[in-house]
């Protein structure tokens, strides 16, 4: 019998109406009041609390405060994988490789292909002087116009000089499809990538950024300093997320491009320019990174 009285009780406090007002403390009128009790108030926290989460996931979910969580954007993953992705490719071409050596080697024992004949070839010796490899008067006087012409002409500079590529992976610095292609005899010093939706821009190598900022031609823009003396160039950016000074690795964020929208709502496409330099000498990114 008690226990089913306490029940009563506890049920009939959690139902019991509290009144809360407000009261002009000058004129004693009441002013603002509401009447609660324990449950409907309980209920009503939930619903907010509720109503909070959902609103903090929104702004998390669909802003870019969510590039700055930690782990969204987890580097280390992404470039042990694109090395892997390169070692296997490397494997399977070496593999191919194999493949046909074995198969010509079968065939030579099968007799299917002749073995190819050995020629022996006798030294020749060369002397400097002979007058068979003197260069002549017209063709010194071509060298030196040449020389003089081309020698403040960076288009004409070897593309293909020895850069140190050894331990070095580069990290695609945004999804996109290339519209015009590395050209110096336009002008053109890298490429040109067209962005239909939000992109996250990355940073291809590891370094120091050395310029981050507007340009009058260029927009937004960010300038990294890589090791070995490569130096690489982001343009047309819309948001920066880092600073000058500031250290980069491999594959993080460091800028956006969210493209605008017209008042039919239709998409406008931005043209994302990236350049890669190496000591003062412009390189064709699509040599070094998988488009």
């Amino acid at each position: 019998m008690t226990k089913r009285k306490n029940k009563h009780n506890f049920w009939k406090r959690l139902h019991f109406k509290y009144r809360l007002s407000v009261v002009n403390e000058n004129t004693l009128e009441e002013i603002w009041k509401i009447k609660a009790s324990i449950f409907s108030g309980a209920i009503l926290i939930l619903i907010f609390a509720s109503f909070l989460v959902a609103i903090t996931s929104v702004l998390i979910i669909a802003t870019p405060i969510r590039y700055y969580l930690p782990g969204y954007l987890d580097v280390e993953v992404r470039e042990k994988a694109l090395r892997s992705a390169i070692k296997a490719d490397s494997l399977e071409q070496q593999l191919k490789f194999q493949e046909v050596y074995i198969n010509n080697i079968r065939d030579i024992f099968t007799g299917v292909r002749s073995i190819d004949s050995v020629k022996q070839i006798d030294t020749v010796s060369v002397s400097e002087n002979d007058p068979l490899l003197q260069k002549s008067e017209l063709e010194k006087e071509y060298t030196k116009r040449f020389e003089e012409e081309e020698k403040y002409n960076l288009s004409v500079l070897s593309q293909s000089s020895q850069t140190p590529m050894e331990g070095i992976v580069f990290f695609k610095p945004v999804s996109g499809l290339i519209t015009d292609k590395f050209n110096p005899d336009t002008g053109s010093y890298g490429v040109r990538m067209s962005i239909s939706k939000k992109e996250t821009v990355s940073a291809t190598l590891e370094g120091s950024i050395i310029f981050a900022g507007y340009d009058l031609h260029s927009g937004n823009m960010i300038q990294i300093q890589h090791k070995n003396g490569f130096i690489s160039i982001y343009k047309n950016c819309t948001l920066l997320l880092k600073q000058m000074g500031d250290k980069v690795r491999t594959g993080e964020a460091i800028a956006i491009i969210d493209n605008k929208k017209e008042k039919d709502e239709k998409e406008i496409t931005t043209s994302f320019e990236f350049e890669l330099w190496y000591k003062g000498v412009a390189q064709n990114p699509e040599n070094y990174i998988s488009f």
